[in-house]
């Protein structure tokens, strides 16, 4: 238990320290983007769908707000079938109804490898919209070979690089030659969340968005003021 949360402690500084002016980039990015009334929408497959939807409908968290829900790239359809779905170079073809961008909005494309179809061709799309694509991933991966018929990367066809410093693998613990420990959900969402609450001090705005916890009955009216605000753009 000792050995995890000292590695998980040595990675939260790590990025701490050398994500720092990526983070700062990105927050602007993101409360430009809420300030001119776009919103922010989240990709991811698997694992790194969770961190999606870990940001959607928080206590604390930005109202504006979009995980793109593609069930079969999700674990509970099937954590086999969401995996070779996230290699298929077609897939995401299948289901563009599920990706709707605007000229404001902002795309955070959640892959740890950085090298399957599905992320990559969601980040495309976002670029193709003209919209600001930024990825969270671990560029220790950077040596493994892009399965995307481009040949590209995700840190490749993205505006910006959040890196979560994730090791090959992602345990970050080993025993007898076995890797375990899984760190990129912890990192992920620290990361995340870090970012969000930058992009809350940096806001300009008389009515921050930000839900207020749904257990606290005197916070109802006030997240319903802005799940109104947003409801055309997020089912909430």
């Amino acid at each position: 238990m000792q050995s995890y949360f000292a590695e998980i402690q040595r990675l939260l500084s790590k990025v701490c320290e050398q994500e720092q002016e990526q983070i700062e980039s990105a927050s602007k990015i993101i409360a430009a983007c809420f300030q001119n009334g776009g919103i922010l929408q989240l990709f991811g497959c698997g694992h790194s769908h969770l961190l999606a939807q870990d940001a959607y409908y928080r206590a604390g968290g930005l109202v504006p707000v979009r995980p793109i829900t593609i069930e079969p790239l999700m674990l509970h359809y099937g954590a086999l079938a969401s995996s070779k779905n996230e290699k298929d170079p077609a897939f995401i073809k299948k289901h563009l109804e599920n990706f709707e961008f605007k000229k404001r909005d902002v795309l955070i494309v959640i892959s740890t490898s950085g090298c399957n179809p599905a992320p990559i061709d969601a980040a495309l799309l976002g670029k193709k919209a003209g919209i600001t694509v930024i990825s969270l991933q671990s560029l220790e991966y950077r040596e493994q070979l892009s399965r995307h018929k481009s040949g590209h990367r995700l840190e490749e066809v993205v505006d910006l690089v959040l890196n979560t410093h994730i090791p090959v693998g992602d345990g970050i613990l080993s025993l007898h030659g076995v890797q375990y420990g899984p760190a990129s959900t912890v990192i992920g969402s620290a990361l995340l969340h870090a970012l969000f609450s930058q992009v809350i001090e940096s806001l300009d705005m008389d009515r921050l968005p930000v839900f207020q916890s749904a257990n606290v009955s005197a916070n109802h009216s006030a997240n319903m003021a802005l799940i109104n605000q947003y409801k055309d753009r997020i089912d909430f």
